[in-house]
């Protein structure tokens, strides 16, 4: 879809690149994905400082609940999330965290046992997908949502929809050029929200 890479052209011509997830240490990406989920980024960052030193599987795998919950507390929901982190940290654990492992499971597949574990939606199995396995997917997330109603450029109402109208669009994109454009229309969204609505957005599809 021409209209997408337009929107893609000019997103990053406006906000430049993000290089989200990029971490050395895929384990504390995985864990990042968590601990975001329902938060701030600052209240996210804050949990993982706390878990600095102890992001491996080894160390995870071993620490005491407890502990793992004082760690993450201010990410909030630390109790559901130390679960979480414990159920995806034992799936990498199968591979030993090496995610190139995985390069030749198909991308359904993959996602659907991305799903399966405890803590993993629909937009998580994404994120992962994407930074973490390196697959052209597209997170449809509530940013990507509405913005791509208000520009006319899609009228599905739910993720699940929009996940298969793009991911179709963006599959032959290179995975950084696929990851950018997830970054980029976070960023406008939260440039949008903090505008009240108000930014304007004629300069999208130009």
């Amino acid at each position: 879809m021409e209209q997408l890479t337009v929107l893609y052209q000019n997103l990053k011509r406006r906000y430049g690149e993000f290089h989200w997830w990029n971490d050395e240490n895929p384990i504390k990406d995985l864990v990042s994905m968590i601990l975001i989920q329902q938060t701030t980024e600052a209240n996210a960052k804050r949990a993982l400082e706390q878990l600095e030193g102890r992001l491996t599987i080894h160390s995870l795998l071993e620490m005491p609940v407890e502990d793992l919950q004082e760690c993450i507390r201010p990410a909030g929901f630390f109790k559901q999330k130390s679960l979480y982190i414990r159920s995806v940290v034992e799936w990498a654990n199968q591979f030993d965290g090496d995610f190139s492992r995985l390069d030749r499971v198909e991308t359904a597949v993959l996602r659907k046992e991305l799903l399966s574990l405890k803590g993993v939606g629909n937009e998580t199995a994404d994120v992962i997908l994407l930074y973490l396995c390196r697959r052209s997917v597209f997170v449809a997330d509530q940013y990507a949502l509405r913005l791509f109603n208000r520009l006319g450029l899609s009228q599905s109402q739910d993720y699940l929809s929009l996940r298969q109208e793009f991911t179709e669009h963006i599959k032959d994109w290179s995975v950084k050029d696929a990851q950018e454009l997830h970054a980029l229309i976070d960023e406008h969204g939260k440039q949008f929200r903090l505008t009240k609505g108000q930014l304007d957005e004629s300069w999208l599809m130009i």
